[in-house]
């Protein structure tokens, strides 16, 4: 019981730190509540569980190329600044009151949710840097059976991160004034986007210099 628990302080150690999926996650439970917060949290976990996957199967070499590497920066670059640009431009078009649910489905923040995690070398290189290390190590020691265990409960420390995520922004839109939630909107949209640019001067480095 003690080595699960390990592991899901793991998940929720791998989920915590402040990056552009927190950022929009943030984003989304400030303009329409807990449950887009809460379904955008699972499309990132689907993306954390495919990564976890390629680790297991031994992908780590094919994604460590640096052509590759490249290519998924690219595409980091462009979803987050596109997501930036669109979360500022819907900043001065809708009503944190209403907030734009016309526009989103449960269906569309979980799809971004899953984009904006797959597409960002971040969340890649956590875990082929530390899932792959702690697969290493956990293969010679235990059977596949436990090594299926413990990946479940990293996966439950990612979800408990994901609630606690969507009720602090869902619980802030109900007790914070518009002005202030536009602010911290604000913030997490410029955030995106500076995450988008620092992905795109990574592509550049490997591409040409």
């Amino acid at each position: 019981m003690n080595s699960i628990l390990t592991y899901v302080v793991l998940g929720v150690s791998l989920a915590a730190p402040i990056g552009p999926v927190n950022a929009a996650q943030l984003n989304k439970g400030l303009r329409l509540g807990f449950g887009h917060a809460w379904i955008f949290g699972l499309g990132a976990l689907l993306a954390d569980i495919c990564y976890m996957l390629l680790v297991y199967m031994g992908m780590i070499h094919f994604i460590d190329q640096p052509f590759m590497q490249a290519f998924l920066w690219l595409f980091g670059f462009f979803v987050l600044t596109y997501t930036g640009i669109e979360s500022l431009v819907n900043n001065t078009k809708t009503s944190f009151v209403d907030g734009d649910r016309g526009s989103s489905t449960l269906f569309r923040s979980f799809n971004s949710g899953f984009l904006l995690s797959i597409s960002n070398p971040l969340t890649i290189l956590f875990w082929l840097g530390i899932y792959g290390s702690v697969l290493a190590k956990a293969a010679s020691s235990f059977t596949t059976f436990q090594l299926g265990i413990y990946s479940l409960a990293i996966i439950s420390g990612i979800l408990l991160w994901d609630v606690f995520m969507a009720t602090v922004s869902s619980v802030a839109r109900n007790i914070l004034n518009t002005k202030f939630l536009l602010i911290l909107s604000l913030i997490s949209s410029l955030s995106m986007i500076g995450f988008g640019i620092y992905f795109g001067m990574q592509a550049f480095k490997l591409l040409f210099l």
